[in-house]
């Protein structure tokens, strides 16, 4: 299945300008969720994040104007489509499934510590 989001809706240059703004934004914080105001997913990634106590930074996508230029270079760099698109410490973690798996395994809590989002001995969820 297809994606609206392909690399020809944008001009290389704004492709290039969007992905050089979610890597400054991602590279400044230690959790980063793009993410969008009505996304059900998005929302319990955001609420996950808060119950943990772990500082994260959100971008709502369809919030900003360049919100699918910047969406479309994050598919075209870590090959998701969808939000919420999670980064921590820097990398990308995925979505939804992939950060609330993350969470049952035990690996969140280590993570977020890692990058700085929560003290080590914080939020046992």
């Amino acid at each position: 299945m297809g994606s609206w989001f392909s690399s020809n809706k944008f001009s290389k240059e704004e492709q290039n300008q969007s992905l050089n703004e979610a890597k400054q934004i991602i590279s400044s914080n230690p959790v980063v969720v793009f993410s969008k105001t009505y996304c059900g997913y998005c929302s319990r990634v955001k609420k996950l994040l808060t119950q943990l106590g772990a500082s994260h930074k959100v971008i709502e996508l369809d919030q900003k104007s360049d919100g699918d230029a910047i969406q479309s270079a994050l598919a075209e760099w870590t090959g998701q489509t969808t939000v919420p698109n999670v980064f921590i410490g820097g990398k990308h973690i995925g979505g939804c499934d992939a950060v609330t798996n993350k969470q049952s395994s035990g690996q969140l809590v280590p993570l977020l510590a890692a990058a700085g989002a929560i003290a080590n001995d914080s939020a046992q969820l």
